[in-house]
């Protein structure tokens, strides 16, 4: 419930300030927006448009979850609240008050069953709450598809963290044409010396679940091409990974270590905090092995926040092989602990090759970034320019957005699911994790252009850019964003001076 109450202060006239009740966040900013627009229009006294006036001030009043309802930051002292009639304000805040009261005569009505309770007693955060909850159920009456848009009712694992494969369409799980693709995959898997420039021209538009761990295993070099070496060099990989576990993981308690390990122990809770796997115990402490071992045999960027993302789909591919059902409230102590050590050793093996090939992203200030971002930027200023120079007379630099893109491979932007769709063509594409990814990012920031455009100050584009709608993403958005990515790079790629300035 939000409210506006007049306070008077000494010598001074009333002023309306903002009460907050129960509901959080208290008021939507997007309506706040509206509400000072279309009072700076009935008022004589034009308004400076306030905006934050760098990304330092912007990040200052805004959380690192991005949230659209955590602007705490709104000048509720500004004329357009001070316009508000004093005496609708104090009836408003008299009603409230008085309605208190009277649910205070209530209480010994709940020694009742609540089956003898009406609904106009339940204990609701505000009347908003309760409209939107009634709005939500209607609309879901009518319209099952849009449950998803209804942010009250949230069910018990949302969309967004739903890791089985996804088609918008709703298309049959496995079609025939799909059938077809599985078993020419089997066919070169099983083959003597598997063909791999062919397996990554099938992986390109996505592999098949019942084979994608030992594609990936294969395309990411972890494991050979000759089907009878396969077994052997797991065994002596696996070794050798819990080698590494005997020989070093001890030391995460001496000094030089402790701050290494801390950082660690303290974002594991924060990788993907809405998927219940990932926030069991047992999981966890796989996490910080896997990466407390990467950061010790990896001295010149040791652990960086973000890479503890970087695990998440190796440890899902690879846990599927085990798991026929969706694996997001899979309980993983009902596996082995051979079946968890191979997970363990291969979701490591597989992240060290990956980072192989970007590791100058963590190094000490991050060079790769920078350079990306950069291109990024001179990239999207000659596909669209309107887009580059939106972005500059808001003064938005790409840094302020691009960098996370970076850093995190999209993840922070896209469900799970569909970045192991994405990963399923990173890995079949030459340098698919620094050089393609380039692409990606700029196919997916004009996917944006209309949203970009409808924004008009920097902190709207901020949010926006932090806040992209991909919850119902599948991969169907996926497909068509590489195949647009794919469509620049073959433009922009071999041509770099096409794209400089």
């Amino acid at each position: 419930m939000f409210l506006f109450c007049s306070v008077r202060h000494r010598g001074m006239i009333d002023s309306i300030q903002p009460v907050y009740g129960a509901q959080h966040p208290p008021l939507d900013p997007r309506l706040t927006k509206n509400f000072i627009k279309e009072r700076s229009k009935v008022s004589t006294v034009p308004l400076k448009n306030k905006k934050a006036s760098s990304f330092h001030e912007f990040a200052r009043n805004t959380s690192d979850a991005w949230d659209i309802g955590d602007d705490e930051e709104e000048d509720f002292s500004s004329p357009a609240f001070q316009t508000l009639n004093s005496k609708v304000a104090l009836a408003t805040a008299a009603q409230v008050l008085e309605n208190h009261s009277k649910l205070r005569v209530k209480p010994e009505r709940s020694q009742s069953t609540t089956s003898d309770v009406p609904a106009s007693y339940k204990v609701i955060k505000s009347s908003s709450d309760a409209q939107l909850s009634r709005n939500s159920s209607d609309s879901c009456l009518r319209n099952p598809l849009h449950k998803q848009q209804s942010l009250p009712l949230r069910p018990v694992i949302p969309l967004v963290a739903r890791i089985s494969d996804q088609n918008a369409s709703g298309a049959p799980p496995m079609t025939v044409r799909e059938k077809t693709r599985l078993e020419k995959f089997r066919q070169l898997l099983s083959s003597h010396n598997t063909d791999l420039d062919e397996l990554r021209k099938c992986s390109w538009p996505g592999v098949p679940r019942e084979v994608r761990p030992v594609t990936w295993r294969l395309l990411s070099g972890y494991l050979p091409a000759n089907t009878e070496r396969r077994k052997l060099t797991l065994q002596r990989k696996r070794e050798e990974y819990f080698g590494f576990i005997e020989q070093y993981y001890d030391s995460r308690n001496e000094e030089h270590h402790q701050d290494t390990y801390r950082q660690i122990h303290i974002d594991i809770p924060r990788t993907n905090p809405l998927i219940p796997l990932f926030q069991q115990p047992l999981v966890q402490e796989i996490f910080e092995r896997i990466l407390f071992i990467w950061a010790i045999r990896h001295p010149a960027s040791g652990y960086v926040q973000g890479i503890n993302d970087l695990v998440t789909p190796f440890f899902v591919v690879f846990l599927s092989e085990y798991v026929e059902e969706d694996v997001e409230n899979f309980d993983v102590t009902n596996l082995s602990q051979d079946m968890l050590r191979s997970i363990e050793a291969d979701s490591f093996w597989c992240m060290s090759k990956l980072l192989d090939g970007i590791q100058d992203n963590y190094t000490f200030a991050q060079p790769g970034i920078q350079k990306k971002v950069k291109a990024l930027e001179e990239l999207v200023s000659r596909i669209d320019e309107q887009v580059h120079n939106h972005f500059r007379r808001y003064e938005v630099e790409y840094l302020q957005f691009a960098f996370r893109w970076m850093n995190n491979l999209l993840m922070r932007e896209l469900p799970l699911r569909c970045t192991i769709r994405l990963w399923d063509t990173y890995q079949s594409e030459p340098e698919g994790f620094s050089h393609f990814h380039l692409y990606v990012c700029a196919a997916f920031l004009i996917k944006w252009r209309k949203e970009i455009l409808d924004e008009e100050d920097f902190q709207g584009l901020l949010m926006l850019l932090q806040n992209l709608p991909t919850i119902h993403w599948g991969n169907e958005e996926i497909g068509l964003l590489l195949a647009e990515a794919y469509r620049l790079k073959y433009m922009f790629a071999d041509a770099p001076n096409h794209y400089r300035r």
